[in-house]
């Protein structure tokens, strides 16, 4: 037989195929969400911008997708023919196959129930139940007919009846016929329902247009009505060509037949609403589909009868394809929306979490920032401000102790018969002692004012935190100053000279009008030639030793004379010389007065004056050795002065540094964050971006295929 070429159910093939196309997108567009959505829960260095229940929301919609996709995967759209027996259900089908088929005629022919559909071989052949063996498509009468039976097959059970598609264009669209007893010839309807509706895409209810429905037949759908959710029914009134015996009935009969089914669609199943039922009820002849049908194919002239029929039958084919998408697909199509718009709730609100995170991250590392370079130019303030501070005290102190050891390097007391390792530690404790008590004080407050001033300097750089450990670093109420001044090796070399020295002696009295200095001078030309015994240690650190031996006072007298030529003026001379001839021209009245006092200074030359003499030389000593570490012993103690202050503050810029790091630090993180929010939003709104697409392309597919055309 000649191959069709138009098909009236292409609607409901790219309906199937666009649907599912979308469906597949849908299941990726899930997959990436879930994925996303797990990954960004996870990630410990962000703050949460998802909850564990939209992850799992997402997981439960990548199921229920696959679930969905797996309905819409099969091949074919199924429509069940129902209605009493001999109301024609087996022709209709073999009209809408364009070829006698299934076994026909009057009475009761179907026993059983008969699946048609598409081969892509040219053989048509028939599948028992249970059974993987093909039998020619001839033995279909033999199986399934009442009057032909030979095979014991009950009301209940399937034969699948395999057509070439190249014979069928509906069959190539992926349609299945389902035919079936007729439902008035058994009591096993809960179980057909079972087997054969639940799956079912589209019902057609077969009537007799000679008769009115029956309430066996409103009985069955009833049934199907309560197992199925809004069932798709179509009702057609078969046999139609009867009316034409009386024509001038034909509308009546026609509106009759209209409201009847129209009532039993609307009030008594609710399957539909009232301007929708006219658009379930047909009027056609199966017998004239089908021969108008056969002659097309065949190429002989269509008469206007035949291919009126043929018209309404294509109708109802295309009506069926549509209800079919309509059934089939609106129900996931409304569920896929609410999905889409469920997702872009989630990567919408996901996208405003990481926005206001984003924003926070953003303004907390601008007040870093700000406060970074606040602690930098600050510290660089005071850092000046303190190195100028610790200048200044460490400049006082030096002057200070400048002063107050010049003033007291003479007033040291010695003990009472003191030893050599004894002086040195009495000298430099009571030195010592002296100092500390007139300048440690005031130093002491100065550092302390000092250092405190560097606190509270540094302290608004830090942290609150950080300011009660910084609290801590108190002045050092311990703190004093060291005078080491080290007299054992100082006065390392003194020697005491505590030889009798008689007052009125040429030398004495030279050292007296001389000096030292001058005296050793004068007495150079003379040492050379007088042999003497010189003193072990000088009465003062410039003084020369003193020449001692049993030469004459007269010739002591010429040598010193000589001497003092070259160092004084002739006037200090002439009054030299003069008095010396004086002491010479009365010599017998001055030598006994002289021996007197000589014997005198020598009695009470005793161990006390002895010990009187050697501290004053000692002191002496001790002060001349003592003025050569004056700028030492001040440097030194400013030194000390610097070195706790330097510490206070380096003490002080290491917090800082501490919370300099830290700051850098945070902007740091602040920085990766920011970076991780800005990819988080991005993939959110391109997500967000997917489900509106997706929401459109439904909202296409709904437009296009699910509203009833105009």
């Amino acid at each position: 037989m000649a191959e069709v070429n138009a098909s009236p159910l292409k609607h409901f093939v790219t309906a199937k195929k666009k649907i599912n196309g979308i469906f597949e997108q849908l299941s990726g567009y899930i997959k990436e969400s879930a994925s996303f959505l797990e990954d960004t829960h996870k990630n410990d260095e962000l703050d949460p911008v998802t909850t564990e229940e939209q992850v799992q929301e997402v997981c439960g919609y990548l199921a229920k997708v696959a679930g969905i996709g797996e309905v819409l995967a099969r091949r074919h759209m199924k429509v069940v023919f129902f209605g009493r027996t001999s109301n024609g259900k087996s022709s209709v089908i073999n009209a809408m196959l364009c070829d006698k088929v299934l076994p026909s005629g009057i009475g009761h022919t179907t026993n059983c129930f008969l699946r048609v559909e598409g081969t892509d071989g040219n053989e048509a052949f028939i599948l028992t139940e249970g059974s993987e063996e093909r039998k020619s498509i001839k033995t279909v009468n033999q199986l399934a007919h009442a009057l032909h039976q030979d095979e014991d097959l009950d009301a209940g059970s399937l034969v699948c009846v395999m057509w070439p598609k190249a014979k069928c264009a509906l069959l190539r669209d992926d349609l299945v016929l389902v035919d079936s007893p007729g439902i008035d010839v058994t009591t096993e309807l809960d179980s057909w329902i079972d087997n054969f509706c639940l799956d079912a895409d589209v019902f057609v209810l077969v009537a007799n247009s000679e008769s009115t429905l029956m309430q066996t037949e409103k009985s069955f759908f009833h049934k199907v009505n309560e197992r199925l959710s809004s069932p798709n029914i179509f009702i057609l009134n078969n046999r139609w060509d009867a009316s034409a015996s009386e024509p001038e009935y034909m509308e009546e009969v026609r509106r009759q037949h209209m409201d009847r089914c129209s009532n039993f669609l609307v009030d008594e199943l609710g399957v539909v609403d009232r301007a929708q039922a006219g658009d379930r009820i047909f009027f056609v002849s199966a017998k004239e589909v089908l021969q108008a049908r056969v002659q097309k194919a065949q190429g002989m002239p269509e008469g206007g009868e035949w291919s009126s029929a043929d018209s309404r039958s294509c109708c109802l084919q295309e009506c069926i394809s549509q209800s079919a998408v309509k059934t089939k697909f609106e129900q996931h199509t409304v569920r896929a929306k609410q999905i889409s718009e469920a997702l872009r709730h989630i990567m919408d609100s996901v996208h405003i979490a990481a926005q206001e995170q984003r924003l926070y991250c953003h303004e907390t590392k601008e007040e870093r920032q700000d406060r970074l370079e606040f602690i930098d130019k600050q510290l660089d303030l005071l850092t000046v401000e303190c190195k100028a501070k610790i200048r200044k005290i460490t400049e006082e102190v030096e002057k200070e102790v400048n002063l107050s050891f010049r003033g007291h390097r003479r007033n040291v007391s010695l003990p009472s018969s003191p030893g050599f390792s004894e002086l040195h530690r009495h000298v430099e404790e009571g030195l010592g002692k002296n100092m500390s008590e007139r300048c440690s004080t005031s130093i002491t407050s100065s550092l302390q004012a000092t250092q405190s001033d560097m606190i509270e300097g540094l302290k608004p750089l830090l942290p609150h935190p950080v300011r009660e450990q910084v609290d801590k670093l108190v002045p050092r109420q311990c703190f004093s100053l060291s005078y080491d001044l080290a007299c054992d090796k100082l006065c390392s070399d003194f020697q005491e000279d505590i030889g009798f020295h008689f007052s009125l002696g040429w030398t004495m009295l030279v050292n007296r009008f001389l000096g030292p200095k001058n005296t050793r001078r004068a007495l150079m030309g003379y040492s050379d030639q007088v042999p003497r015994s010189l003193a072990l240690t000088p009465v003062s650190t410039s003084m020369p030793p003193f020449p001692q031996s049993s030469v004459t006072q007269e010739e002591l007298m010429v040598s010193m004379v000589t001497g003092l030529a070259s160092l004084t003026s002739r006037t200090s001379m002439g009054v030299l010389v003069v008095g010396g001839g004086g002491l010479a021209s009365d010599r017998s009245v001055f030598w006994p007065s002289t021996g007197f006092l000589y014997v005198y200074e020598r009695l009470t030359w005793t161990t006390r004056a002895k010990e009187r003499a050697f501290k004053r030389q000692f002191v002496d000593y001790a002060s001349e050795k003592l003025q050569l570490i004056v700028s030492y012993t001040g440097s030194n103690c400013s030194h000390l002065v610097q070195q706790e202050l330097a510490g206070m503050f380096a003490q002080l810029c290491q917090q800082v540094d501490v919370t300099r790091q830290n700051l850098e630090d945070e902007i740091t993180d602040m920085n990766k964050k920011i970076e991780l929010l800005d990819n988080l939003q991005s993939k959110a709104k391109l997500l967000r971006n997917k489900a509106g697409w997706l929401d459109s392309e439904l909202n296409m597919f709904t437009q296009q295929y699910l509203q009833p055309s105009k």
